[in-house]
Parts: C-alpha cells; structure tokens; sequence
C-alpha cells in the first residue's frame, strides 16, 4: 500500500496530463521533494510498469541494461544495448520508469530520445534533479510542500505530515496551540521538503519539539539523526551508508560484526527512524540522498569494517569446493554482496588470493542456476585486478572464458582461455590446468559445430591428465560429439566410461549429461519408450540436487517425445543462450503442435538469428529445421527452400549427417509440393543417410511421407555421407532458369528479396516480419545482408532500386 501523497493534488494533475500528452515525462525536483512517491501514485493504474532504481546507476550502459533486466529482455551476442532496449519497448504498451536517474552523468538523454525516435509507443518517466533538454522531453516540478508562515494557522499537508510521522515514531501528541512556536520553528527549517519534514518530525518524537534541531539542509537532518543514535546504531548508519545495493540479515550481521538478532534490532530502530528501509524481499536499503550523506560521514575504520565483514560472509556462504554448488544456494540472494566481496578483496594484493578463492567457488552455483552474466561480470573482475595464485588463476580465467562464451557468443571467451594457459605454466600441475582449458575449448568447438577441432581438443585433454576427473568430462563431450554424428556405438561407449563421475559428489552433471545423451541415442534408433524413461529420470535427478542447467536440457528433450510432460516454469529472457535456445526451439515445436504455424515460424526465425549471432551451430541447424517445416505448413514454399538448403550446407560442413537427412526430407516435400520429379531421390538420399547407422525418422522428418526412390543418386553420397558436390546438385534441383534479364538484385536471396520488395512498399521492419512470419530481428538481419551486397546503406536505396529493377 502506498504511503499518502499529501498536498500533491495539483502535481499529480500536471503529471496525468503529461503522460497523456507526451511520451516523455520527466520529473524534477530537489532530493527528498517525494518525485517517487508522486510518480507511484500517478502510474498505479497502469496496466504494464517497468520500474528501474537509478539511484545508483553512474554509467549509461549500466541504465540500459537495468533497463532491459526491467523489461524481461537483453541483448543478444554482437546486439548494442540501446538497440536492444529500442526492439524491447517497440509496440509494447509499457511504461518505462527510471526512478532517480543522473541525466547528467550518464548522458542518457539523447539515447532516450533516439529510442522515441526510432518506435511508436515507447513511453518512459524519469524522475531526476535535472532536465534532459530533448525535444521529446515534458517536465514536470515537483517542489517543496507549502509550510505555513510564522503568522498563519498550523494546517496544510506539511503540518499533516509532520504530525503523523510523530504518531507513528511513538511521539507525544503535539499541542497546535501552545507549541505553536517550535512547529513553526521545525517546519520552516524543513523548506517544506518532505523527507526532512519526516526526519525533523522523528527527532521531535524522540527527544521533544524544543530539542529537536532546527535543520536547512538533509544532510545536516541526517547528522543530527546520527548524533541522536547511541553508537551501535550510529555505527550501523554509517556502514550502511558504505553499501551500494540492499543487504539481507546475515551480510548485515557481518558487516556490523554482531550476532544476527542485535542487526535485527539495529536495523529495525534505524527503519522505525526513517533512516533505512525494507524492500519486498525482506532486504534492507537506503534512499539515495539518505546513503549519500551516511556514506560521508563513514570513518576508515567503517569501510575497512564493511570490507572485511563482506569478505567473511563470502568466505562462510561459498561453497567449500570449487566444483560444489547448486541453484538453490543461499547466498544468491545476496549476489550483490558476494561481487562486492570478490571484486573488493581482489583489488587488493594482500586479500587477492581469498578474492580469487571466493570467486572460483561460487562459478559452480553461478553456472547451475544459469547466471552466467552475472558469473563474467565477477571473473572477468576479478581478473582485471591482478594474477592471482596460478593454479586458482587459470581455473577463474577458464571459467571466465565459459561464461564470456554463453553471454557474449561461443568463441568470445576463448582469449580468456589462452589467458588460463598463461596461468597453468605457473601451477603446481600445468598438465592437469592445459588438460581442463582444452575440455573447454572442445565443448565450445562443440557448440558452434567445428566439431572436427572439438574433437580433437577432447582427445588432447585426455592425453594431457589420463587419471584425472577432467578425462571424464571430455570423454562426455566426444560421447556428445559422437552423437550428433550418427556415430552411435562409440558415443554409447563414451558416455558409459563417462558415467563414473556419479560416483563423485562435485560432478553429477556429467552423470547426468551422458544419460541425456544416451537417451537421444535410443530417440534417433526408435527406442522411444526407452528414450522417454531415461530423460524422466535425468530431469527428476537434476531436480533433486538442484542441478537446473543440465536438468532444463533434458527436459527439452523430454518436452518433444513426450507432449504430456509438464515443462518447467523459466523465464526464458534470464537463461544463458546455449540452454536458452533449445528451451525457445522446443516452444516453436510445442506451436506448431498445436497448429499454430505463424507462430512457430516468428519463434523459430527469432531463434536462426540469435543461434548465428551467438555462433551456436547446432542449434541454428535445429532451428532451420523448425523454419522450414512451419513455412511449409504455410505454403510458403520459397522461403522454405532457402531456409532448408542453407540448413543443408550446414549439415554437410558440420558432418551432421542426421540432421541432413532431416533436411533432405523437407525438402522432399518442397520438391512434391512443386510437382519436381526429384521429389523421391531427396527422400531415398535421406534414407541413405540413416540406413548404416541404423536410425530412423522422427521430429519433423516423421510428418513428411514422401515415398522414397530405390537409391539415392550416386553423386550426391559418398559412403554414409553426403558428397562434397552434394549441396550444389540439391540446390540445382529447385533452380530454375529464367529469361529475364540480369539484374543487380538476383544477388538476394529468395527471403531478401521478400524483404527488399516489402520495403519498396514501405513497410516498417515489425510491417514485414507480421508478413513474412518471422522477427523484426530477422528482418534487420536481411536488410543488413542487402545493404551489404548492394553497397548502399537507406531503405530509401533500396527501394528506388526496386523500382528501377521491376
């Protein structure tokens, strides 16, 4: 419930009228004037809010993602923030609010303004002390609460406020009549801004009105609030004041070095007081103009307290080994803590070493409850501050690396794993450090489908530590490798020698990563049943020891054999993008299940971007596969051949021979649709593909039915794969000659020529993508390509060329 927005009528009014007028509103005023409270009471009928706390936000990219975290979006890898935020908000009927922003400071103005610019409904508030100075921008004032001259009746909202504000603190009750003098006194002091009438009014409660100070400024409020306190909670005060984020009980305790119980107390008389308050978590934070000056009044003594008390509790919460952690970790209410903890303890040559500890053994709860973001934000700090011990060094760069890979894209982490390998040359053991940065690299190879080099970084790690845990989790990863290729019988292989590790508390992943791809095995040989029974088990298992990463993978696999499994409840914009991904592409099936073709064809193309910006191979194979057969379903059977032949080409250069068989299928089915002959030899090529590895049909290859020819055509395989020709003779299939003449757009593509046309109509980029089915993403994707080949750089080039070429 929101606290009374007393003698605010007519601002509230100004800002109504404002919101309606203008999509910009910006609301200005001195620090404690109540700008968020008015701004709460003018918005608490709106449907959609995004609500930001600026307050402690200094640098422009840090606004702009809060901003996206707000908004349940983010960038995806090579995406700029402000872009991001510009597709988050467009067409959305959301309210941006930036609550206590530096407008000066970040410069976010002409960024806000370009936002506007670029979309439709985008609407944001910003509450600041200055004004941005932007076209867009309306401003509206919020000044001090009138306070009654020294002659004129004791009445309006400064004195209401005043007056239950001592009720509430426990005061005596105030005469109006005889203590005329000393109400008048404090409020005139006030300059009528709220938050000092509310601490002036918590002094008179406690030591009476003709003791309490009369003050011109918050900052000489909160001093005389301070020397009001006994010196536990003086002491409390300040050390609060040194946080920049809200603190749970156990990091309070420790930062003020007393027993849980006694912060308890403190902390409930400095909020009894005005002074800290609680938020919907239960953690406790100050208002900024409060924390600033609490903040300068900290002694040495205070800070060096605060670190050492942070640095304790990190200590106590992380995880005793650096391969234990869960999702579920306590601490992780607190990660604000933790990072000031690692990154304040790293900065410094006398407390790096525990810095580096810390960091290294919190990576395992960061990466299982999928916060990769947050875990390269601490290493890469970490890191940034200095070497620390080498053999903990290589492994926080190595882990850094892994996190840098997931938010950043698939191979931007690997500079971080050369530095690992500059670390391990000083380790105790550089084999077994070499040995676990090579299993890294594998596993990224893995990802983006070079799975020739993924290979042979596993073997390497293998032959570098043979008796060590790291042979298992690359002996996981050629079982996974193995997989993708059709290779059955030696990925079978692979992942029982893996299953060791279910032995050893601090790797039950990998136990359970080999069973999911054991599992897919029996899925791509027509063991469904068999397949079914093990992802259930993987997915209850990774329940159980809160292992949500490989858990959530396994569930994906699960959610397509069987419909009937209740999925998770994720939010899929906070997952990292090589789970994310599959959890999206498993979406679009579920859509397109259902019936639903445009969506699951919108989803799927909004998936092909991110997986090729992210340079995540294997799931951009997957999510062709789902493009393609939504646009058949749509009969859309040009993009559809576009979107299967660039899948195909992938196959071939991955040797990802199941997946072109899948292909294959699809384009069969174009093949029939169109009434070509070859429709039956793309059938039997898919059939030759399978047969030796002794899979069969399922997925989107089960919902075609073309009847397949004797044989496949000789030139189009060779021995169990496709041919190196291969891609080029099934292209040739749905080329056509033409005898137009040539023009400077044949270089398109079918889908940019889709694209180029709809502009030419002037369409909007979200216009074309309703059309095409897919992402206004994918349409900016398209458009680049084009402005690429045709050199030119305006929608307006693009279309005159059009014209011109009609």
């Amino acid at each position: 419930m929101l606290s009374p927005c007393l003698g605010r009528d007519d601002v509230q009014r100004a800002l109504g009228e404002a919101l309606e007028e203008s999509r910009w509103v910006t609301v200005v005023g001195p620090p404690g004037s109540g700008k968020t409270l008015v701004v709460r009471h003018a918005i608490a009928g709106a449907a959609a809010v995004s609500w930001v706390d600026a307050r402690s936000l200094h640098g422009l990219d840090d606004v702009l993602a809060a901003a996206l975290a707000s908004l349940d979006a983010e960038t995806a890898p090579g995406d700029s923030l402000s872009g991001a935020l510009g597709r988050a908000v467009d067409g959305q009927d959301c309210l941006l609010v930036l609550d206590g922003l530096d407008l000066d400071a970040t410069g976010a103005g002409p960024v806000l303004q370009a936002m506007l610019d670029r979309t439709t409904h985008a609407r944001v508030v910003v509450t600041a002390r200055t004004t941005a100075g932007q076209p867009h921008e309306s401003v509206v004032r919020v000044g001090p609460l009138p306070v009654p001259h020294v002659l004129a009746p004791l009445e309006g909202p400064a004195v209401e406020l005043f007056l239950r504000r001592i009720r509430s603190a426990g005061g005596q009750r105030v005469d109006l009549v005889t203590q005329a003098h000393e109400v008048h006194r404090l409020l005139s002091a006030t300059g009528g801004l709220p938050l000092l009438i509310e601490q002036v009014a918590v002094q008179s409660a406690l030591v009476g009105l003709s003791n309490a100070m009369s003050t011109v400024s918050l900052d000489q409020a909160v001093d005389s609030a301070h020397d009001l306190l006994d010196d536990a909670s003086a002491t409390a005060l300040r050390r609060i004041g040194v946080l920049d984020f809200p603190v749970g009980l156990e990091v309070l305790a420790r930062v003020l070095d007393v027993p849980v119980p006694e912060a308890a107390e403190l902390a409930g008389d400095l909020v009894r007081r005005s002074l800290l308050e609680v938020d919907q978590r239960g953690q406790f934070d100050m208002l900024s103009p409060i924390r600033g000056r609490a903040r300068a009044l900290a002694r040495p003594e205070d800070r060096a307290c605060v670190d050492a008390g942070l640095l304790t509790w990190a200590q106590a919460h992380a995880p005793a080994h650096d391969n234990y952690g869960a999702a579920d970790a306590a601490w992780l209410r607190d990660l604000p803590a933790m990072r000031h903890a690692v990154l304040t303890a790293c900065a410094r040559p006398e407390t790096r070493a525990e810095g580096y500890s810390v960091a290294n053994r919190i990576f395992s709860s960061l990466y299982t409850s999928m916060r990769a973001r947050e875990a390269v934000e601490i290493l890469e700090g970490a890191l940034a501050s200095g070497d620390g011990p080498s053999d903990i060094g290589a492994q926080v760069a190595r882990r850094a690396g892994i996190a840098a890979s997931e938010v950043r894209g698939t191979y931007e982490g690997l500079w971080l794993l050369d530095r690992a390998d500059q670390h391990a040359s000083a380790a105790p053991r550089p084999e077994e450090q070499l040995a676990k940065t090579a299993s890294i690299r594998a596993e990224m190879h893995l990802d983006a489908g070079d799975l020739e080099s993924a290979e042979s970084e596993a073997r390497r790690a293998i032959s570098l530590d043979p008796e060590g845990s790291i042979s298992r989790q690359a002996t996981r990863t050629l079982a996974d490798l193995y997989a993708s290729q059709g290779r059955f019988a030696e990925a079978t292989q692979a992942a029982a020698d893996a299953m060791p590790a279910r032995i050893s508390r601090d790797e039950r992943w990998i136990d359970l990563s080999a069973r999911t791809v054991l599992a897919r095995i029996a899925l791509e040989q027509g063991r469904t049943a068999e397949a079914v029974a093990g992802a259930r088990a993987v997915v209850l298992e990774a329940r159980e020891l809160a292992e949500d990463r490989v858990g959530l993978l396994a569930e994906t696999l699960l959610r397509g054999i069987d419909p009937t499994w209740p999925g998770s409840d994720v939010v899929r914009e906070t997952l990292p993008w090589a789970v994310r991904l599959p959890v999206l592409a498993q979406d679009g099936r579920d859509l397109l299940l259902r019936g639903e073709a445009r969506q699951a064809a919108g989803l799927a193309a909004d998936v092909v971007a991110l997986a090729d910006s992210a340079r995540l191979g294997r799931d951009a194979v997957e999510a062709r596969l789902l493009l393609g057969r939504a646009l058949v379903q749509l009969g859309d059977l040009d993009q559809a051949t576009t979107t299967y032949l660039t899948a195909l080409d992938s196959c071939r250069v991955m040797r990802l021979p199941l997946r072109a068989a899948d292909v294959l299928d699809g384009l069969a089915a174009v093949a029939r649709a169109r009434e070509l002959p070859e429709a039956r030899s793309l059938a039997a090529a898919a059939f030759a593909l399978r047969a030796p590895r002794m899979a069969v049909r399922w997925g989107y290859s089960a919902d075609f039915d073309v009847v397949a020819a004797s044989r496949a055509p000789e030139a189009w395989i060779d021995g169990d794969d496709l041919s190196a020709d291969a891609v080029g003779l099934v292209t040739a299939v749905f080329t056509r000659p033409t005898s137009a003449p040539a023009s400077v757009l044949d270089t398109l593509t079918a889908a940019e020529r889709q694209v180029a046309e709809r502009v030419a109509h002037g369409l909007t980029s979200r216009q074309i993508a309703e059309e095409l089915f897919v992402s206004p993403r994918t349409v900016d994707a398209h458009l680049t390509h084009i402005y690429r080949k045709l050199d030119i750089n305006t929608r307006a080039r693009l279309a005159a060329l059009v014209v011109d070429h009609r």
